[in-house]
Order: structure tokens, then sequence, then C-alpha cells
């Protein structure tokens, strides 16, 4: 199996409108593969304008909130491709396709990395943030599985969670619990709600 890496991915249409999604973007050799479902702006935005940025952002509520509806994040210009990346990130990598495999389904757009760089230092792997990702991807298929399989890995990753998440991570939480509860038609969350006054003031809020 590939390597897959999960990052923020930004594309921009014809008329500069940015579109931020997070993105399991695959190695294969010197190259890296996007390969986005259809139909999707990511696609439209490619094929106008074939090139694209991957971050790995800071902050684990940027890809939940990319998954429930707030995209809202700040972004700075790119160095060598004309777009934009995440400004909250570890790094960035900036990428130009150099082919296209076409497929009704899932085209993959092959791009080769033109640019990298670090932004801020990495001091250490979480386990909630871990499992904040691992529920945004599971979010994205609800339509796909059954109702027994999803609140059974909510409720493994709500471990991780209530062990070892800071405000943000929880936060990111809870944004994505709602949206599991309503596509399920539950009024109960997996893991309780963090009392408000230990998330108020712990960080910036976001729009969104």
């Amino acid at each position: 199996m590939p390597l897959i890496l999960e990052t923020i991915v930004t594309t921009t249409s014809p008329a500069g409108d940015l579109h931020l999604v997070p993105f399991g973007l695959i190695r294969e050799g010197e190259e890296w593969v996007l390969a986005p479902f259809r139909p999707s702006p990511t696609i439209l935005n490619l094929e106008a304008n074939p090139v694209f940025a991957a971050s790995s952002p800071s902050d684990v509520r940027v890809i939940a909130g990319a998954v429930t509806g707030r995209r809202d994040w700040a972004t700075l210009p790119c160095d060598r491709i004309p777009g934009r990346r995440l400004a909250e990130s570890f790094g960035h990598a900036e990428f130009e396709v150099i082919s296209v495999e076409d497929d009704a389904t899932r085209p993959r757009y092959r791009a080769r990395m033109v640019h990298s760089a670090s932004h801020m230092p990495f001091f250490g792997y979480n386990r909630a943030q871990a499992a904040v990702l691992e529920a945004a991807i599971l979010s994205t298929r609800l339509h796909m599985l059954e109702p027994d399989k999803i609140l059974t890995e909510m409720r493994y990753h709500a471990i991780a969670i209530s062990k070892t998440a800071g405000p943000a991570e929880r936060e990111a939480w809870d944004w994505i619990e709602d949206k599991v509860a309503a596509a399920l038609g539950r009024d109960e969350p997996v893991l309780a709600r963090a009392p408000p006054s230990t998330l108020e003031g712990a960080f910036p809020r976001r729009q969104g």
C-alpha cells in the first residue's frame, strides 16, 4: 500500500476563489497523486489551474471544520505557484500537475513538488488529534456505513479524546459529534460535552 499523508489541500478557481479541503495525498515514488471523487470543486479548479498546495495543519480544528462546514481559515500566498496555503501549519508543499488519469468516478492528478517549507516546530504526536482525524474521515462516510459501525468507531476514538485532548481537540471533536448525531438522528453524544468554562478563552475563535 502507498504512503498517504492527510493534509489540507487548497486550489483556486479561475475567478480566484479558494477551495480548502482535507485530502489524502498519495506518494508514488518521487511523485504525488491527488484523487478526488466526482463531483468536486477541486477537480474543476485543477482543470482550470493545475496547481495546488498541501499543508499540515497545526490546529486539528481545521480538519474537523472543513468536514463540518467551517472553512473560513486564514491563508497566505504560496511561494512558487499561483495560489494560497494554510497559514497555521507546521509546513506546506506546492505542486504542479504533470499528468491526469481521467476516470468517470475518481480521476488521478499526478503532480511533482516544486517547493516545500517548514513554518513552526513539531514537538510530538497527540492521540486526541489522531482521533479527531479518524472521526473526521468517518464523518465523510456516514452514507456508506451502518449506524452501529459508526457508533462503535466513535466510541473507540472518544477514549483518546477523553484522555489526551486539549481545548482545541475537544472543540473539533464536538463539531464532528454534532454532524454524526444529526445524521443518525441521535440526541445523546458519544462523549459528554466539556463544561464551557474549560473551553472559553482557551484559544481564538474561528468564523463559521
